[in-house]
């Protein structure tokens, strides 16, 4: 598959990021001396805006350690066309394909741009009580909901950003709801944040064809203004607050598409230049982050942001962030904040999340992937050729990340019309069959020594996940313990059912612990199983089968020393 802009984007930043892989075959480092036990430090009275406090004062919450899987609304206004990621962007870029899309379905952008798009996201099927029992039931223990993405419409009753979802399109306050009844079901509540991008990402909406019947004409963001909404649907609102001002339009005398992909690649740098910092928008980003913050007291705040967004502007909001979760939990700091790519010596004052992708190593301080069943935004042409994760790919997503000190957020794409598909709740269901019966090796755990075994590795970095089928098997093996038991996430059903796992074999220095109990996670019968000098082997029942795997609970004398 083509690697989209973002991938690219996102991949270039990746290497320097994100510490060394190691060359060799797992198992590979060994757990770095602490991780996941020795960490918790006591916070400051108050955080100063600066990463010497954060770094020095901050530790992860136990219930994001010990949460380990949630699940994510990615649901904005862009899953309407139901064409794909960053539609909003792309369908002012000639010859994209939702571009394309854009004029069959709508009209030119010229004359039918993406902020009428907003206004056609009604939600009229959102039933966010069902959705949300069906991922308590799948396993999640902690809940996201997009608060707004780079297309810039707030999806909360934003009291500083008059474009949201109480005067456009659903009418509703889509956060709020969400929030209240994420927490009813006992979810953590989390919000994602994607609007620092928005000051350049909108910047194509001041573009125009360079060929072609409509060629030099410019689309609708360079043209509109709020005295031209009188007695429309967005009276009273200013299209430029939106699309965030001609701050890069592209220049007039561009003729050709090679001449129109050039400028476009010059605003897509500004995704890792940033903006100005001392800008209004910078200004008014972060009040519309605090007004979140403050209606809704989430759990996370999650930044699509590599490192920090806005300079300074990301540093104040994070430290009162943390503040305001110690005035909240009478001391305690309840508050995690995620951004990617975060430098190695920052990822111990924020949480590092890595999109699309992984890690090679056990990372010290506690981290997370994102990544979706399908695209971010609701894909039809992707649900007709099944291009979806499979729930196998998902848990051993899940097994290999959580044996690594991480979590798993997963999205679940949502039409504009708020449902899901009915491939996507079978998987989600698979998912959490598997959990239901093996979830207790999952939760609440910490690293082991060593993070697995196997043939398979997993990828390094963001967007370096594979394709939508798994490629482990009953050879690849996780760790992870919880309290003096070692955990055993096997990730895939061996054909003789025996379980073979060299790592744990008498001449391995590794466990040097006596195993005198094995076994399946969730249920009391022991095991058969016998340790030679080459392998720890485990007989398992044919009657307990399962085609993604098995989690084995190992008890014993010291085998998480």
């Amino acid at each position: 598959m083509k690697a989209t802009r973002r991938e690219m984007i996102g991949g270039s930043l990746a290497a320097a990021a994100m510490a060394p892989a190691v060359a060799s075959a797992v198992p590979t480092q060994p757990t770095p001396m602490g991780a996941g036990r020795a960490l918790k430090v006591p916070p400051p009275a108050r955080f100063t805006p600066d990463w010497a406090s954060l770094t020095s004062g901050y530790s992860a919450p136990d219930w994001f350690r010990d949460a380990k899987f949630g699940i994510w609304a990615h649901w904005t206004a862009q899953c309407v066309p139901e064409a794909g990621d960053w539609y909003a962007r792309d369908m002012y870029l000639p010859g994209s394909r939702a571009y394309n899309h854009h004029l069959k379905h709508y009209g030119h952008p010229a004359d039918r741009g993406f902020m009428e798009i907003q206004n056609l996201w009604k939600a009229d099927r959102w039933d966010p009580a069902r959705l949300l029992d069906i991922y308590k039931k799948a396993g999640a223990r902690y809940f996201m909901a997009l608060a707004n993405h780079h297309d810039n419409l707030d999806a909360y009753a934003s009291r500083d950003h008059a474009w949201n979802t109480t005067r456009v399109g659903p009418k509703r306050d889509i956060v709020g709801t969400w929030a209240k009844l994420a927490r009813e079901r006992g979810l953590r509540f989390g919000v994602s944040n994607h609007s620092a991008h928005a000051w350049h990402w909108n910047q194509p909406a001041y573009g125009y064809d360079p060929d072609g019947p409509r060629a030099g004409q410019r689309y609708d963001a360079y043209k509109l203004t709020a005295a031209q909404g009188r007695g429309k649907w967005w009276d009273g609102l200013d299209p430029q607050q939106l699309y965030t001002g001609r701050h890069m339009p592209m220049p007039d005398g561009i003729r050709t598409r090679a001449e129109a992909d050039l400028w476009h690649e010059a605003t897509d740098r500004l995704w890792t230049e940033g903006v100005p910092a001392n800008s209004d928008f910078a200004r008014k980003w972060e009040l519309r982050c605090r007004d979140l913050i403050e209606q809704h007291r989430p759990d996370m705040v999650y930044f699509d942001n590599f490192d920090l967004p806005l300079e300074q502007h990301g540093l104040d909001l994070t430290a009162w962030y943390y503040n305001q979760s110690m005035a909240w939990n009478g001391g305690r700091l309840e508050a995690v904040v995620t951004a990617k790519t975060t430098p190695p010596q920052r990822r111990m004052g924020i949480v590092d999340d890595v999109e699309r992708g992984g890690k090679s190593y056990i990372e010290r301080f506690p981290w997370q992937t994102d990544t979706c069943i399908g695209n971010w935004h609701y894909d039809a042409d992707l649900a007709a050729r099944d291009g979806y994760k499979s729930a196998a790919t998902v848990i051993h997503t899940l097994c290999d990340v959580v044996s690594k000190n991480g979590n798993l957020m997963l999205s679940v794409p949502m039409r504009g019309d708020g449902t899901i598909d009915e491939k996507e709740e079978r998987i989600v269901g698979e998912i959490g069959d598997w959990m239901q019966r093996f979830g207790s090796a999952i939760y609440a755990t910490r690293p082991w020594k060593r993070f697995g075994e196997g043939p398979t590795r997993a990828g390094q970095g963001l967007f370096s996940e594979g394709g939508p089928k798994s490629p482990y098997g009953a050879r690849d093996v996780r760790y992870a313990t919880r309290g003096d038991d070692l955990h055993a996430l096997v990730l895939g059903w061996p054909d003789d059912n025996v379980v073979r796992m060299t790592l744990l074999g008498s001449n391995d220095p590794t466990l040097t612990g006596e195993v005198h109990r094995i076994t399946l996670a969730g249920e009391a019968t022991p095991l058969a199983f016998r340790r030679t000098g080459d392998a720890l082997e485990v007989t398992l029942p044919p009657a307990a089968r399962h085609p993604i795997g098995v989690a084995l609970i190992l008890s014993g004398r010291g085998l998480t020393a």
